[in-house]
């Protein structure tokens, strides 16, 4: 039960937090740099798989051995160290290769990587904790 409640929790304060700042920062600061070469609209079975399999790592290696050791800080800790190398990855491969990368949409990303990431390990643990 606790990890059903963990996985739920986790991802629903990731997917709200990401939507709001993807539609009120990202999304403006990305246009501001790479104009019409960003789609309308979102490929949804990118952004699913993106989604599924992301929450996938941050339950296994940030959610989970923290709600296992009883540490929600440890949550916090390795989602913020997860969500930064795993944005990285991204942002640095594209600034790497593409012509209109901004190092403003890097460092942005980044950052907002390692938060969301953290918050949403935590309070997926702090919930879990809470509910079982």
């Amino acid at each position: 039960m606790s990890l059903l409640v963990l996985v739920f929790a986790t991802g629903v304060i990731f997917l709200l937090a990401d939507a709001v700042m993807l539609s009120t920062v990202m999304k403006p600061l990305f246009a501001r740099h790479l104009g019409d070469s960003l789609l309308d609209g979102i490929r949804p079975l990118p952004a699913a798989l993106f989604y599924v399999i992301y929450m996938a790592g941050v339950i296994w290696f940030a959610a989970w051995p923290a709600l296992r050791d009883g540490t929600p800080s440890t949550a916090l800790v390795n989602g913020a160290i997860l969500g930064f190398v795993a944005y990285g990855t991204y942002e640095l491969t594209s600034w790497t290769v593409m012509r209109d990368w901004h190092p403003s949409m890097v460092a942005a990303d980044m950052v907002w990587g390692a938060t969301v990431t953290a918050i949403s390990a935590w309070g997926g643990v702090v919930a879990a904790r809470a509910i079982s």
